[in-house]
C-alpha cells in the first residue's frame, strides 16, 4: 500500500473547473499522491490557478500541442508506480485512489476500472448528477473495447509499466484518444480488473462535445483507430472471428453516423461491416424493438435498406413542411 500515485492533469482553458479537479486529488484519503498539471497553452486564468498551489503540485506550461502531448509529457515528469489520468474539468471522489490502489495490490492486476457518473451543468448555473454508469465486468475486455464499449478515463488506475508498454497516447489523434489508449494498454498484455463502485465524476456542460463540434473529425479519428487496431491484430496473428465481429460493430456505428453526412461513406462502411462479419447482426443497444424484429425476419441488409429509405422519406417530408 506504499505505492506513489501520479495524477496527470492536462489543462487547456479550464479555469472554471481546474481548482476542483486539483483539490479532488489533494483531498484523497490515500496519502501518497503527486499532482502533475501540464498547461497546454491556456489563454484564460488557468496558469494563475496552477501557480497558486505553489509546491503542492508539479506543473509545466508550454504552447498548445494537444491533450495527448500533455498526458505523455506528464508521464515523463511522474515518479509514481501508479498512474491516474484526470481531465481538468473532471474530478475524483475522496476514496477513489485508496480503493483502487488496494484492489491492485489485492489482485495483482495491472489496471483497475470502476463505475462513474455524469455531472450535467445547465446554462442557468444549476447542475445535477446523472445515474451511475455501471461499467461491469467484461468477459473479454479487448472485444468490448473493439465493439465500442467505453468508460470514463477518470475511473481507471494504471500501473506505470502498463502505460509505458502501451507506447503512450497517440498525439496524432484529435478524438477517440482515450479509447485508443485503453486498447493499446490491453493489447500490450496488461491484466485488467473491474472494481464496482462510483468514485469518478465526468462533467458535461453546454451542447458542444468532441463528437458534435466536428462530426467528421470525430468519425475520422475513430476510423483511424479501427484501422490501426486491425493491423495490430493481424500482425500478432489474433484477428479471430470474435474480434472481427467486434470491429464490425464499430464500423456499423460509424456507418450509421455517416448516413446524414455522406451517404457514400455510409455504404462504404456498411460494406466493410459485412466484409468483417458476413452474418452480422447489430447488437441490442443499437436497435429498437422494431429494428430487432425486422432484422430477424428480413435480415440485416434488407433492414438497413428500409432504414435508409425511411430516413430519406423523413428528410423529404421535413423539407416540404
Amino acid at each position: 500500500m506504499d505505492s506513489l500515485v501520479s495524477v496527470i492533469i492536462p489543462c487547456f482553458n479550464a479555469d472554471k473547473w481546474l481548482r476542483e479537479a486539483i483539490d479532488s486529488v489533494l483531498h484523497q484519503t490515500y496519502p501518497l499522491v503527486e499532482v502533475i498539471v501540464i498547461d497546454d497553452g491556456s489563454t484564460d486564468y488557468s496558469l494563475d490557478i496552477i501557480k497558486s498551489y505553489g509546491s503542492q503540485i508539479i506543473w509545466e506550461a508550454g504552447p498548445n500541442r494537444g491533450g495527448n502531448y500533455a498526458r505523455n509529457r506528464g508521464l515523463m515528469l511522474a515518479k509514481g508506480d501508479l498512474i491516474q489520468y484526470l481531465d481538468a474539468d473532471d474530478y475524483l471522489l475522496p476514496a477513489k485512489l485508496a480503493r483502487q490502489v488496494a484492489y491492485l495490490h489485492e489482485t495483482g492486476a495491472d489496471v483497475v476500472y470502476g463505475d462513474w457518473r455524469h455531472k450535467y451543468h445547465l446554462p442557468d448555473g444549476t447542475f445535477y448528477e446523472g445515474e451511475v454508469k455501471l461499467s461491469g465486468d467484461q468477459n473479454d475486455i479487448l472485444e468490448s473495447l473493439l465493439e465500442d464499449w467505453w468508460v470514463s478515463p477518470a475511473c481507471i488506475l494504471f500501473r506505470r509499466k502498463s502505460v509505458e508498454a502501451s507506447g503512450g497516447w497517440d498525439e496524432k489523434l484529435k478524438a477517440a484518444q482515450d479509447r485508443d489508449f485503453f486498447i493499446s494498454v490491453v493489447m500490450s498484455g496488461a491484466t485488467v480488473v473491474y472494481q464496482p463502485g462510483c468514485h469518478s465524476i465526468y462533467r458535461r456542460y453546454g451542447s458542444v462535445t468532441i463528437s458534435t463540434s466536428s462530426k467528421t473529425r470525430y468519425l475520422e479519428s475513430h476510423l483511424s483507430v479501427l484501422v490501426k487496431i486491425e493491423q495490430a491484430l493481424i500482425e500478432r496473428g489474433d484477428f479471430t472471428p470474435k474480434y472481427k465481429r467486434a470491429l464490425a460493430q464499430s464500423y456499423f456505428s460509424v456507418a450509421r453516423r455517416y448516413l446524414d453526412i455522406d451517404p457514400s461513406l455510409y455504404h462504404r462502411y456498411i460494406n466493410r461491416t459485412l466484409e468483417l462479419s458476413p452474418q452480422f447482426q447489430a447488437k441490442r443497444s443499437d436497435r429498437t424493438f422494431l429494428f430487432e424484429v425486422m432484422q430477424k425476419t428480413l435480415g440485416f441488409q434488407n433492414t438497413e435498406r428500409v432504414v435508409v429509405s425511411l430516413k430519406r422519406l423523413n428528410k423529404l417530408l421535413s423539407s416540404l413542411l
